[in-house]
């Protein structure tokens, strides 16, 4: 992870000065690494005593999440009487990844804090590290150089974005000093791990578990066995619901099998509309698929939403794997 830039920081500092109020989004269908980053920019700007509003179009499915719920609005706050209000985007580099809540938005004055390695942000005043394995990090830093240690509290909701989007640190491509320093930080500003790691695990409903033994039930193996895609049909969601995902879990068992590689999950969500999670080991960059698909994310692990039926999407995907396993 490479740290963020004086200038980086400088440029963050001034769009903050210039503006008395601001709206917080993070994309929809938050994970920990959206809501902890979204707070971690709600206390630098309480601590430089500006307004702000925390927005999200939801829904919060994962259970480990839903106890933030409450701090967002699903509605885009009256910009009535408020003055030099702005936008602020984290974790995602686009308005339209954002949902419902980015209608009107536009005309804001906007920086964005990303991580995500296909943003695309020309022209845009922006922080972006694909190296930083968590917008997290980003904030972290910033919130580290703008106002100093963090309290307990603080700490803990920031550690929550960092150690969530790494699965506890056993996703990151490759040891990185810097990111164990920034984590090690925030245990010194009284950060319990063991507690959030409790807070990441603990809970998940029982539905999850019986629609993971479905979905690994359906379980295939492509291209050699490099690959394993399985899937959940819209009887399977109206059966189990939508609340509690544990997609993290079938991610890890997989990618625990010998010889596999990567993984696919898709959800067909409607009757021409299916959503695509990717992740990999090593040097399989499924942000490459997700991107050619319409979506994006990350070297090891992206996202896509993408038009048809399982029945045609599958064989696509596995040619497209077939180019890099």
């Amino acid at each position: 992870m490479i740290s963020l830039s004086q200038e980086q920081i400088g440029s963050f500092k001034s769009f903050v000065d210039a503006h008395d109020y601001f709206i917080i989004a993070g994309h929809k269908e938050p994970d920990g690494d959206c809501i902890s980053s979204c707070m971690g920019m709600s206390f630098i700007l309480k601590h430089l005593n500006k307004k702000y509003t925390m927005i999200n179009s939801g829904p919060f499915k994962r259970s480990e999440i839903k106890q933030f719920a409450n701090l967002f609005s699903d509605q885009k706050p009256s910009l009535y009487g408020k003055q030099k209000p702005a936008l602020l985007i984290v974790d995602c580099c686009e308005n339209e990844r954002l949902g419902d809540v980015a209608a009107g938005l536009e005309g804001l004055d906007t920086f964005i804090i990303d991580h995500h390695k296909t943003a695309d942000v020309k022209g845009k005043k922006a922080i972006i590290d694909p190296t930083a394995p968590a917008a997290a990090l980003l904030v972290q830093q910033l919130f580290e150089a703008i106002v100093g240690k963090p309290t307990p509290e603080e700490a803990h909701a920031i550690f929550f974005g960092v150690a969530t989007d790494t699965g506890f640190f056993h996703y990151l491509n490759q040891f990185d000093s810097s990111v164990f320093e920034a984590a090690a930080r925030l245990t010194a500003a009284g950060v319990n791990p063991r507690d959030v790691y409790q807070e990441m695990t603990d809970g998940k409903p029982w539905n999850t578990r019986k629609l993971l033994a479905i979905l690994l039930d359906r379980a295939k193996r492509y291209c050699g066995g490099k690959l394993v895609i399985t899937y959940e049909e819209q009887a399977d969601t109206r059966r189990y619901g939508q609340e509690g995902r544990d997609s993290d879990a079938l991610y890890s068992l997989m990618l625990s099998t010998e010889g596999v590689e990567a993984v696919v999950f898709l959800r067909q969500e409607s009757d021409t509309k299916c959503t695509a999670g990717f992740r990999s080991l090593n040097d399989c960059d499924v942000s490459l698929i997700a991107s050619g698909l319409g979506g994006g994310g990350h070297k090891n692990a992206s996202g896509a939403s993408i038009e048809g039926r399982l029945e045609l999407i599958i064989p696509h995907i596995v040619q497209e794997f077939e180019k890099v396993l």
